[in-house]
């Protein structure tokens, strides 16, 4: 039976593999990286991240057509927003079920916060205390003040996730990732929240691996199934547990396959057997 001494050598290898520059260009986190500014960099990501899903090729050409409408200048064009002034340039914006009336309540919605706290780093930090064992106040927050301002359509919500409705939020998970971790991938630009408070973004495809290796026995993709597989890497890293983020998506991402002695009957048994992986 392997240890858990050579799992965590195992996955770090992984992590190393995967968490590698030359991956940036294909990858939805390339549109912050594009920019230099810090404001632009955290504005941008955050519809890179929202926006992310579907081909990667296709999502990439949405974010070029969106950054090219806000004139490459997100945090102003967003921080600034008028309907009547700039709605016409998100009249006709979509991608998938995210709709020209979502893109335009949205970015109003951020724009009056923006004015208010200045940063997106601040919406979500707000709302965490420091003693929060995981981002999911902040990810609520930030979510429940995009939806409270007047006159939102209830659709929005929908792109919004939140765990207190079960929501695995992996899009916005994947999100605090990038802000907070340093790079070389991620951009490590928050200092308000911890990289110890960061979940693990959980979708089809690490869950699947997640599920191989026995740190994640629920069937549904949820926020109690990312809490318990953000437990049981914080057993591996606990001042990092998000790392891993790149060991999971790595190996679905790039059809590889999880080493034979870490899956099957091999599980480690504390990790099948811990209510963290129940």
């Amino acid at each position: 039976m392997p240890t858990l001494d050579a799992l965590k050598t195992y996955l770090d290898g992984l992590v190393a593999r995967y968490e590698q520059p030359r991956f940036i260009a294909d990858d939805p986190i390339s549109i912050p990286h594009g920019f230099d500014d810090p404001r632009d960099q955290e504005v941008i990501g955050l519809y890179a991240a929202l926006l992310a899903w579907g081909r990667r090729e296709t999502v990439l050409k949405k974010m070029a057509d969106l950054c090219e409408r806000m004139r490459y200048r997100p945090y102003d064009f967003v921080r600034t927003f008028d309907v009547g002034r700039d709605g016409d340039r998100l009249a006709d914006f979509k991608h998938r079920t995210f709709q020209p009336i979502d893109a335009l309540h949205f970015t109003q919605n951020l724009g009056a916060l923006l004015r208010e706290h200045e940063t997106v780093e601040a919406l979500f930090a707000r709302h965490l205390p420091p003693e929060a064992d995981d981002v999911g106040p902040a990810i609520q927050g930030f979510s429940t003040s995009i939806m409270a301002r007047p006159g939102t359509p209830a659709r929005l919500r929908k792109h919004l996730a939140r765990p207190e409705a079960g929501s695995a939020c992996k899009r916005l998970a994947m999100y605090l990732r990038w802000m907070v971790r340093p790079g070389p991938v991620d951009l490590g630009l928050w200092t308000r929240i911890r990289s110890d408070q960061l979940v693990l973004p959980l979708d089809v495809h690490s869950g699947r691996q997640a599920r191989a290796l026995g740190f994640v026995t629920r069937k549904s993709n949820d926020w109690k199934a990312v809490q318990h597989l953000t437990a049981a890497c914080r057993r591996l890293c606990p001042e990092d547990p998000a790392r891993y983020d790149f060991a999971f998506f790595g190996v679905g991402a790039y059809d590889a396959s999880l080493d034979a002695r870490f899956t099957g009957e091999n599980k480690l048994k504390s990790f099948t057997s811990s209510p963290t992986a129940q």
